[in-house]
């Protein structure tokens, strides 16, 4: 028997090279070319799932219409997806083992399985596991359709047969098409069943959700283009160790993109959270120093989050920097600002930031309170207790305004607090009734408000 033709593939575009070689030719990364069996192409229309051809017609004769949403039953999951699941569309959910992916799931498929057609694959449990799974959340599931299998083209025929609106597939990694001899979960069998899926459920209406298993950097597994196809990206987030998890959208062609959900893990499942910024509220029993409350955007929801500082004396020659939900890089960046623009020195004190909760801040909005927290930590002296604060922090020192500026103070207000440290860009025409503002343009006019 001759020996079968090799390829490599790259695990983040897809492209492929006969040879190996450190750069990938098509998108320029590094080291992403793994060795794969070259596949002939199945005879027959591989492609034949869409039977009508596309034709030429102009954009403005097409109709445009809202697209009519599924509820999940479950709002917080509702609110990352916006507002529901779509009729044929494609979302793909990653994230660490054990975080919650397949409860999420089978708690939603209950809910819209009162009323319709659902579908449950499974790749990686048996029925029974997944029945004792429904019995310990207490979940009604007498009308969820199980199917153990991992071969494409029976998953095929299952779901063109029995014409389900809701489709999942757990997951994505584990299954193989018969047209490819690789095994399953290589790069040119998640491409090859992603790429069919969606074609499938473009063709016949159905909403297909895809669970994806992730590197330990935390990505994605499979070639990058599997986020492509898809029409939604959501990654689980959140400490194993904690009862709380995050579904944060990367991607969303129906809604808005960084939305962010907040879940807890209960025995009986996860329950969404109606008030999240409570979560990332420490509760003292007095003022502390180096802690500041900012307020930060999440997709359309504003969320309030504590963020803490702890600057002490460094006892070895480079002073550490450390920071926990927040961009390493940027807090070395408003050190610097600090010293250079307010005369406050911290190159011989190690500095600690930490956003409280396990939450992420990734917008510059947070800036402003980041070095408020530093600076009431290095002269132990506390902030006001009911006192927000945002604003991005730019090289020269100014203070600049943030999008959304309104919506954060009325979330601010609605839960207690009584001052605001803002940009004078974002200051609001009218005031905002229990709400003291007090806008600066530059960082050093913020230290001097608070002494």
């Amino acid at each position: 028997m001759a020996k079968p033709k090799s390829v490599y593939s790259c695990t983040e575009c897809g492209g492929q090279a006969l040879k190996w070689q450190g750069q990938c030719p098509h998108c320029q990364q590094w080291n992403t070319l793994v060795e794969t069996v070259a596949e002939a192409a199945p005879a027959g229309n591989r492609f034949g799932l869409i039977a009508e051809t596309g034709r030429l017609q102009r954009l403005s004769e097409v109709e445009a219409r809202e697209e009519s949403r599924v509820p999940t039953g479950i709002a917080e999951f509702d609110r990352v997806l916006g507002g529901g699941l779509v009729a044929g569309a494609v979302v793909l959910i990653g994230g660490d083992p054990g975080i919650g992916k397949s409860t999420l799931l089978l708690q939603s498929l209950a809910q819209i399985g009162a009323s319709r057609k659902v579908l449950y694959v499974s790749g990686e449990e048996s029925p029974q596991q997944i029945a004792l799974r429904a019995r310990r959340l207490g979940v009604d599931t007498r009308h969820v359709h199980v199917l153990p299998e991992i071969n494409l083209e029976k998953i095929q025929a299952a779901i063109q047969a029995e014409k389900p609106e809701i489709a999942i597939i757990d997951s994505i990694q584990t299954l193989y098409s018969g047209a490819l001899q690789s095994a399953p979960g290589s790069v040119a069998q998640v491409r090859e069943c992603a790429a069919q899926l969606t074609r499938l459920a473009k063709a016949g209406g159905t909403t297909i959700v895809f669970v994806g298993h992730v590197t330990k950097e935390g990505a994605l597994a499979g070639p990058r283009v599997l986020e492509h196809m898809v029409d939604t990206v959501l990654y689980f987030e959140g400490d194993t160790h904690s009862s709380f998890r995050l579904i944060r959208a990367f991607k969303n062609r129906y809604g808005a993109v960084n939305e962010l959900g907040v879940f807890a893990m209960t025995d009986k499942g996860l329950k969404g959270v109606s008030n999240p910024s409570a979560l990332f509220l420490s509760q003292h029993g007095g003022e502390v120093a180096g802690s500041c409350v900012m307020v930060t955007q999440e997709g359309t929801r504003p969320m309030l989050v504590e963020v803490q500082a702890l600057v002490d004396e460094a006892h070895a020659p480079n002073p550490r920097r450390l920071s926990v939900g927040l961009e390493q890089n940027r807090l070395a960046l408003l050190l610097a600002v600090l010293h250079r623009h307010a005369g406050i020195a911290c190159f011989d004190q190690d500095v600690f930031v930490n956003a409280v909760g396990g939450v992420r801040i990734t917008e510059p909005a947070a800036d402003l309170a980041v070095l408020m927290a530093i600076v009431s930590s290095l002269r132990n002296k506390p902030l006001p207790g009911k006192l927000v604060v945002f604003g991005e922090v730019g090289l020269a020192g100014e203070v600049r305004p943030v999008q959304r500026g309104q919506e954060r103070l009325k979330e601010a207000a609605k839960l207690g607090f009584t001052q605001a440290l803002i940009p004078r860009a974002n200051k609001p025409r009218q005031a905002i009734a229990g709400m003291e503002i007090v806008a600066v343009e530059r960082v050093e006019q913020a230290f001097g408000q608070f002494r």
